[in-house]
This record gives C-alpha cells, sequence and structure tokens, in this order.
C-alpha cells in the first residue's frame, strides 16, 4: 500500500504541476515579470506552510537536515525555476519543455551510479516511451542555443534536487521540509527582486492567478511530490512526473484556445503507457517483497 500511495502522490504532483505555465501565462498578462512571480510564488507558499506546521506541531527540521533542505530551496528550486523562465526568452516552449524533461535519464542514470538501481528492462523501455512522448506532446522546435543551455541546466538541477531530496526526506515530513524549500527559495528571489525592481499584478485576475500558482501549482504538488519520494525510487517518482506536460497540454488547449494536433494525442498516450508500466512494476516489486519476506518465514 506503500508504493501505491507513492505512485498516487507523485502523479498527482505531476498534474498538479502542469497547471504552472497556466496560472504564469495569466500572471504574465498581468503585468509582472518572472522574478516577482517566483517571490510571491515562494513567500505565499512558505507563509502557508508555516501557518500547517505550528497548527500540527511539528517544529522545523534541524541539523544537517535543515542545511541539506536551505540547499534545496535556495540553489535546486531558484536554480531550476529561474533557468526553466529564463530559457523561455531565448528558444520556444516546447523546446524548452522538451529539454527540460531530460531529468528522468539524469535521474535514472545517477540513481544507477549512486544508488546502485538496477535498470530493468521494462524500466528502459517505459523510460524510452515517457521521452519519446514527450517530445511528440511538446512539439519542439529549433530554438537558440542560450535557451537549450538554460533548459538542460533546469534539467540538471531537478535531477539533483531529486537525488538529494530522496535522501534528506528519511529525516523529516513533507510540511516541514517544503516550508524550509519554500522559505528559502523566497528569500533569494526576494533579493533578486529588490535589486531589479518589483512588478506586481495589475488586475484582480492576476492575483487570482497568483493564488493558483501558489496553492495549485506550488504547495499541492511539491508536498506531494516529496510525500511520494518517501514511498517510490526517485527513478520512478521522475518518470512518473511525465504526466505533466499531458495536463500542460490539455488545460492549454481548454482554457488558452489551443488545439491538439493527432501527434500530440500520440505522444500523451506514450507518456501515459509509460506511467502504466513503471506503477505496475512498482507493485510487482512489492509483492515480490512481500512474497521474500514470507519465504524467509517459512525458513526460519
Amino acid at each position: 500500500m506503500s508504493r501505491l500511495i507513492g505512485i498516487l502522490l507523485v502523479a498527482c504532483s505531476a498534474a498538479a504541476f502542469g497547471t504552472l505555465a497556466i496560472f504564469a501565462r495569466y500572471a504574465y498578462a498581468s503585468g509582472m515579470n518572472a522574478g516577482s512571480i517566483l517571490f510571491l510564488r515562494f513567500t505565499l507558499a512558505a507563509l502557508v506552510m508555516g501557518v500547517i506546521v505550528v497548527v500540527r506541531r511539528e517544529g522545523l527540521p534541524r541539523g544537517r537536515t535543515l542545511l541539506w533542505l536551505i540547499g534545496m530551496g535556495a540553489i535546486g528550486y531558484v536554480g531550476q525555476s529561474f533557468c526553466y523562465l529564463s530559457a523561455l526568452n531565448y528558444a520556444s516552449a516546447g523546446l524548452v519543455a522538451l529539454l527540460l524533461y531530460l531529468y528522468p535519464i539524469f535521474v535514472t542514470g545517477l540513481s544507477a551510479f549512486f544508488y546502485h538501481e538496477r535498470i530493468t528492462g521494462m524500466k528502459a523501455i517505459a523510460l524510452a516511451l515517457a521521452f519519446a512522448g514527450t517530445a511528440l506532446t511538446v512539439s519542439p522546435e529549433s530554438g537558440q542555443w542560450q535557451g537549450i543551455a538554460l533548459a538542460i541546466g533546469a534539467a540538471l538541477i531537478y535531477s539533483g534536487y531529486i537525488m538529494i531530496g530522496a535522501k534528506v526526506m528519511r529525516h523529516t515530513s513533507a510540511v516541514q521540509s517544503s516550508t524550509v524549500i519554500f522559505a528559502s527559495a523566497a528569500a533569494v528571489f526576494g533579493g533578486m527582486v529588490l535589486a531589479t525592481g518589483p512588478q506586481w499584478p495589475g488586475s484582480s485576475s492576476g492575483w487570482l492567478a497568483m493564488v493558483g500558482l501558489v496553492i495549485v501549482a506550488t504547495i499541492i504538488p511539491a508536498g506531494a511530490f516529496l510525500g511520494g519520494l518517501k514511498r517510490i525510487h526517485p527513478a520512478t517518482a521522475a518518470m512518473l512526473s511525465t504526466l505533466e506536460p499531458v495536463v500542460t497540454v490539455v488545460l492549454a488547449t481548454v482554457l488558452l484556445g489551443e488545439t491538439l494536433a493527432p501527434v500530440t494525442l500520440l505522444g500523451g498516450a506514450l507518456i501515459l503507457g509509460a506511467v502504466i508500466i513503471v506503477a505496475g512494476g512498482e507493485l510487482g516489486d512489492k509483492e515480490t517483497g512481500r512474497q521474500g519476506q514470507g519465504d524467509k518465514e517459512i525458513t526460519n
């Protein structure tokens, strides 16, 4: 049951993260810039999570765990989000999204190298399907080298974030860790806003977009992802997260009037197929482990 819960949490996280581009589009339309959006996003998210921590009387992590979480926020979240948004200034959104989703490949390789996680034949097939499906879903186009470099940088930073988070989450809860990570990212972006000048939403719709960006696209998915990361392998979490571009494309079609091409539908089908393979593999591993435990008990 623990792995099934982990699968569902990460899948829900991916779906919620898929709304980020939609809310950001509305925020940009209200006159905001990237630094102000990210500052408000992480500041408001940190305040909400801080209230939850107080209500639950959990307190904040201490010692080395606290330092790792600060680094995840101030370096990981800041670096990934800044690189991603900056890449959009130099390359098409499709190309940037495709390059960001190189991170499941990076995570799988890092997991095999550092955690000695075995890459099974089925996982390799699922990885190939997810990558191919993402490529079809985002309809990549050529872009300038600056955007390509920034997008690959975002993927690399996010891969490191996932790998570190897998270890740190063994010593803290999703609520505690999210609070520290958000606050650390907010502090960094706060300095950037002070240096460049803020650009707040110029309309009520812009503020509503920020509320949605904070609650739906930040607090819920970040907490769900970290909670799921405690129950499943990092590579599996990265694979399940490829649901995100599917959700983004669907919402863009419904809310922004963008059309879904047949090739996009095919890409979405491939990604969903990869998710089914990964989920089935996780549940199968659980059953194998349970059977192995039973055999051991009989032997003893």
